[in-house]
């Protein structure tokens, strides 16, 4: 779910518990159920950080880092002022990102990556540009959304390039989903905005399907898809799709 794809994994989106079937009709003690769980949309395979991500770590991770605590925070007090809140879920290794936090400083960000050289990355050059708006997650987007923003705290998310998952048996794990876009409609404010990006046909043609009958969304625009907006840069993973004959489709929506 960025700009560099993710390895393949569980969709964060909780499936319902089912009762164990040797207790017959019995009622199932609470006690007795096993723990909910989660589909998410990656794998947490790490690779190898490098020296100088680890450095980034130590160094800056108290300037921009956020700790994952389960409870809402207040972003005006964090950031020292009262801005418009923009969350990139999954920024890879914070291309885009980056660009965005000196492109639009009337802004505050929060990104959202769970892979570490990702994240390391980053910080590096959030340092080496000196910018102050933004903070960062190495967490579950969706545990974020639901702990820590406050409804209608976000005035736009952003989504680039999340994993396709092409297997057609793996479509359930795609993160753009019902019940995820339920979840983002309650956390971003009235006539704020969702935008999503993708390489693959077959992810964009579900993203508006799933889209355009989610309740508190409209399309911004009268076509599906949209030209690539001036605040989402040509990455390089999107330059390696476009080399590999991928086409590229950018999908905005407005809440309600």
């Amino acid at each position: 779910m960025s700009s560099e794809r993710k390895e393949p994994g569980e969709h964060p989106l909780r499936s319902p518990l089912t009762a164990d079937r040797s207790l017959g009709s019995r009622a199932v003690d609470e006690s007795t159920r096993r723990p909910e769980r989660r589909i998410r949309s990656f794998v947490l395979r790490q690779g190898r950080i490098t020296d100088a991500q680890q450095r980034a770590f130590d160094a800056h991770w108290q300037r921009y880092g956020l700790a994952f605590t389960g409870t809402p925070r207040d972003f005006a007090a964090l950031f020292g002022r009262r801005a418009p809140l923009v969350l990139e879920i999954g920024f890879g290794n914070g291309e885009q990102l980056l660009h965005a936090t000196q492109a639009e400083p009337d802004r505050d960000f929060i990104g959202i990556e769970v892979h570490r050289p990702g994240v390391g990355r980053l910080l590096n050059g959030l340092a080496d540009a000196g910018v102050d708006n933004v903070r960062l997650y190495q967490h579950d987007a969706v545990e974020v959304l639901e702990r820590e923003i406050a409804p209608g705290a976000l005035g736009e998310v952003r989504i680039y390039f999340p994993d396709p998952w092409p297997k057609k048996r793996h479509h359930k794990r795609r993160l753009v989903q019902p019940d995820f876009v339920a979840l983002l409609a309650s956390r971003v404010a009235s006539h704020g905005r969702l935008h999503l990006a993708t390489d693959w046909a077959d992810y964009a043609e579900h993203m508006q399907n799933v889209l355009d009958i989610a309740p508190g969304w409209r399309r911004a625009a009268h076509h599906a898809t949209a030209e690539r907006p001036a605040w989402r840069i040509d990455t390089h993973f999107e330059r390696r799709g476009l080399k590999l004959g991928h086409g590229v489709w950018d999908l905005v929506y407005e809440r309600d």
